[in-house]
């Protein structure tokens, strides 16, 4: 055989390379799907637990943010310098009676306002639970209050001195447990004489009256909405996450003189869907010193399972949702029922509870 035929002969020879059986791709390809199954179900469990540890940690800041701004607002409550009790200024706003009315100038109704630093509206255990109403001035001066020294002539009363009052100031003219909220006119004061934008103090504002500005007058109402799962501020959605408030008045004992070393001293707590705390006159108003409350945050991530179950307290009362406070005859505890959202058991819920002290009703223990 020639060379030439030699190497056709090579060039035509079976290649020494194979390619892959079919038993070997469906091995393969099994294998990579056992891969790619463990996996994804690693990314699943991880990703449960992220939400889960997110969902937690949302929770938790958003109780914290929402027990924040109630306490907040709670510690200012009432008034303060203007209820010292000076032997020469005996009338405190804590004299007032509760009702005060015709709030034109306030852009409030007068079936809603009051002078008490705080109410409280029971709104049950379900349906977001109850609403706290706080009342305060924001006066730098604290509401200094100034005596009236004459009769009432116009709009205007002579005073000892304007001293703490601006121009508009909202003022509060005191006068036993008669009281008066209006408002001054524009332009500084003089330096002993208010003039109001209306008449309506004109039988309170007589001499020996008191006289206390207050800058603005501040009513906030927080409450929850339940359904939006959304704490309010007035009608505003301030804090997301919050299905449920409840609070609590601490009171003092009855017809102590305000020099027995206990006339601040809480000893019990009430609802306020009880006589008389559904509607309480000056002496009972008055022996209220702190305020209880508990706030429940909910998870945003929803459990395909049930994560959260019913509490029973000590005195058998069952929570559709987690305790709060201890409960016994003297600390009642309020109950929390979060059945208005049928899936409520599939969320996870964080309880953030506070006493706040009204300080300004506890400093003025010398008026009462």
């Amino acid at each position: 055989m020639t060379l030439h035929n030699r190497t056709q002969l090579y060039r035509f020879a079976p290649s020494s390379q194979a390619g892959f059986t079919l038993v070997e791709l469906l091995v393969g390809l099994a294998i990579g799907m056992l891969a790619t199954l463990v996996v994804m179900q690693v990314f699943s469990v991880f990703e449960f637990q992220k939400r889960a540890t997110t969902g937690a940690g949302d929770a938790q800041t958003n109780g914290n943010i929402a027990l924040y701004d109630i306490s907040r607002d709670l510690q200012i409550a009432g008034y303060a310098l203007m209820n010292t009790g000076q032997p020469a200024t005996p009338d405190s706003a804590l004299e007032c009676a509760p009702p005060i009315s015709d709030f034109s100038n306030f852009g409030l109704a007068a079936s809603a306002v009051s002078l008490s630093p705080v109410t409280i509206t029971d709104g049950g255990s379900g349906n977001g639970g109850d609403s706290i109403t706080i009342r305060y001035g924001t006066s730098h001066m604290g509401g200094i209050p100034t005596t009236v020294t004459g009769p009432w002539i116009g709009n205007a009363v002579p005073v000892e001195n304007s001293l703490g009052c601006a121009s508009e100031d909202v003022a509060l003219v005191i006068n036993g447990a008669a009281c008066a909220l209006t408002r001054l006119v524009s332009g500084v004061p003089a330096a002993t004489t208010l003039t109001f934008i209306d008449n309506r103090a004109a039988g309170i504002a007589v001499k020996d009256a008191q006289v206390s500005c207050l800058d603005e007058w501040n009513q906030v109402t927080y409450a929850v909405d339940p359904v939006a799962g959304n704490l309010l501020l007035g009608a505003d959605a301030i804090v997301e996450g919050i299905v449920n408030l409840q609070a609590q008045y601490g009171v003092a004992a009855a017809g102590l003189a305000n020099t027995d070393p206990n006339f601040n001293q809480v000893v019990a707590w009430v609802n306020a869907d009880i006589a008389p705390w559904n509607a309480p006159g000056i002496a009972d108003r008055n022996r209220i010193k702190a305020i209880r409350i508990a706030i429940v945050a909910r998870s945003a991530a929803r459990e395909a399972g049930f994560v959260t179950g019913t509490c029973p307290t000590a005195k058998g009362i069952v929570n559709h949702g987690p305790c709060a406070w201890k409960d016994d005859a003297v600390d009642p505890a309020p109950e929390i029922d979060l059945r208005a959202d049928p899936d409520w058991q599939h969320y996870r819920y964080k309880v953030f509870e506070t006493i706040v002290p009204l300080r300004n009703v506890i400093w003025a223990r010398g008026t009462l």
